[in-house]
């Protein structure tokens, strides 16, 4: 396909403690892990929030205080760790650009193949969950797991993607009858860590929210 590759560096933002940030900012050739959990939205990979480092700082604000509140719950002693954010500059390369035509299609192909295969086998189709925006996204993490083994079996030696990138809609209006969600944004999973050119620590995560605005983020991946 033609316009797969895309030209476009973009800068992504991922939530994570202050001791990795500070680990990675130190030794060039130290990278965030994958991550690799059944539910994750995009399937393996890197995950960062596109242009949108305040977003990555509530998601693990949110993040570390459920672990904790999971931890008291569970008797268990929790080491708390400083949530802190980190900047990416990613170039795209053979991306997976979910906000293509060409891209959904090739995905639908992809659930097709992989229904058919776990119908003959008599297995059942994992689901997605966590209520209406789906916070865990079992399917579609197959989906995107199976799609890739697919171009690794063609006989044309179709390329690996180097990175996934899809917008999501999620959390609520931002105000009553609003066409718009409190939590929109876009995600990027790097697949091939050489697509990340450099780290960086971001500024202005400050935000003046307005009262009644849409906070608790109940997000399971990354």
């Amino acid at each position: 396909m033609p316009y797969r590759r895309l030209p476009a560096w973009v800068l992504g933002f991922h939530g994570t403690d202050e001791e990795t940030v500070g680990s990675i900012l130190i030794d060039p050739q130290k990278c965030l892990s994958p991550s690799r959990n059944d539910y994750d939205w995009l399937g393996d990979g890197i995950y960062f929030w596109e242009n949108d480092p305040v977003r990555a700082r509530s998601y693990i604000e949110e993040k570390c205080a459920r672990n904790k509140l999971t931890a008291e719950k569970a008797g268990l002693q929790y080491e708390a760790k400083k949530p802190a954010v980190i900047g990416a500059v990613i170039d795209l390369g053979l991306c997976l650009n979910l906000f293509d035509q060409t891209a959904l299609v090739e995905l639908a192909a992809a659930h097709n193949s992989y229904q058919r295969t776990m119908e003959k086998n008599h297995l059942e189709l994992p689901m997605n969950k966590g209520g209406s925006d789906r916070l865990q996204r079992f399917l579609d993490r197959a989906v995107f797991e199976w799609l890739h083994m697919l171009r690794g079996w063609s006989p044309e030696s179709t390329p690996s993607y180097d990175t996934i990138r899809s917008g999501f809609h999620e959390g609520g209006p931002v105000y009553p009858g609003a066409g718009f969600q409190a939590k929109n944004h876009i995600q990027i999973a790097v697949r091939q860590p050489a697509c990340i050119k450099g780290f960086f620590l971001p500024r202005g995560l400050e935000v003046a929210y307005p009262r009644g605005y849409p906070l608790r983020d109940e997000s399971f991946n990354r």
